[in-house]
């Protein structure tokens, strides 16, 4: 294989396939039946490839194809379609929600598919055809590639989900507000699936509903069910969502609560000390006059007479129920 070719199979039909060399790839030189391409979409010879040596696609569906930022959806165009779906990213040093674009050209007698990064759904149905029980034909082989996409997003949305109920717990119980960050990201995490799985339902269904003659109804059956998984994730991601702006919100009651706590400790502190500091102050200026400068103990005498007017102070405020 040639370093954008990654893939290239010629399927018998039967569940099984044969490799096509690099100078095989041309349309004159494939022998008859359905053939399997997978471009590496980050090398210039890829659109090379699509233009020259496969062949018979039109510009737009080259662009569509090697588009870099492509959402999911599906866009039928004669008796083929443009099918663009993502899946989780599960390569090394990779988040999970960084989700990896898979662009596909599907008619009935060629598959293209450009990626990215490593897909490996395709990776999957390469070992099924060469173990002989792999896709028979195009719907077999696009419903097989969404059932392995989407089994490898269920551990990862579980996953997110049980994260969300181990903090709700942990905040029911300790209301530590060091959760927030945990919970800002179980958040975030769901925004970006979401931002995937929505559209990606859509063109599911959109692709199930199409008039293909080699969609059978086997097919439009998986991909219903395919469709339903999908229905379901995309509920679980905004119950996520939903769930974790409840849990945000429960954590930002209790910090405002203790901030609420201590500025009314303070201020029960500030109201005590005022009187005490407006008549020490008003005893304390250096002029003429001051009651009892001359006398032994009028320290002591208003020491005590402050004393008895914390006591008052706390008294009315106990009876004013301010703490």
């Amino acid at each position: 294989m040639t370093d954008h070719l990654l893939r290239a199979y010629l399927l018998d039909g039967q569940g099984g396939a044969t490799a096509l060399p690099a100078d095989r790839i041309s349309k004159e030189e494939r022998a008859e039946g359905l053939v399997w391409f997978h471009l590496d979409g980050n090398h210039a010879g890829a659109r090379r490839c699509l233009e020259a040596e496969i062949g018979s696609l039109d510009p737009f569906t080259i662009d569509a194809l090697l588009d870099e930022e492509s959402r999911p959806r599906m866009t039928q165009i004669g008796a083929g379609a443009v099918l663009v779906l993502r899946g989780v990213n599960l390569n090394e040093n990779e988040d999970p929600e960084d989700m990896v674009s898979i662009c596909l050209w599907v008619e009935k007698d060629r598959i293209i598919l450009v990626s990215r990064s490593r897909i490996r759904a395709a990776g999957d149905i390469e070992d099924k055809l060469l173990a002989g029980g792999g896709p028979k034909d195009t719907g077999h082989f696009v419903t097989m590639l969404c059932e392995r996409l989407f089994a490898r997003m269920e551990p990862i949305l579980i996953a997110l989900d049980e994260r969300t109920d181990d903090i709700e717990e942990q905040v029911l119980v300790e209301s530590n507000p060091d959760l927030r960050g945990a919970i800002i990201d179980v958040r975030i995490q769901a925004i970006m699936f979401r931002r995937y799985m929505a559209p990606q339902k859509d063109a599911i269904d959109s692709f199930r509903m199409a008039d293909f003659e080699w969609l059978s109804t086997t097919h439009r059956r998986h991909l219903q069910e395919v469709y339903n998984h999908l229905v379901r994730y995309v509920e679980d991601l905004d119950s996520i969502r939903e769930r974790a702006q409840i849990v945000k919100d429960e954590i930002s009651h209790v910090q405002a609560d203790r901030l609420n706590k201590h500025m009314y400790i303070l201020s029960m502190i500030a109201a005590i000390f005022m009187p005490l500091g407006f008549l020490t102050g008003l005893l304390g200026i250096n002029v003429a006059g001051i009651p009892g400068a001359s006398f032994g103990y009028a320290f002591w005498i208003f020491s005590g007479l402050l004393l008895m007017l914390v006591l008052v102070q706390l008294f009315v405020f106990k009876w004013l129920k301010w703490f």
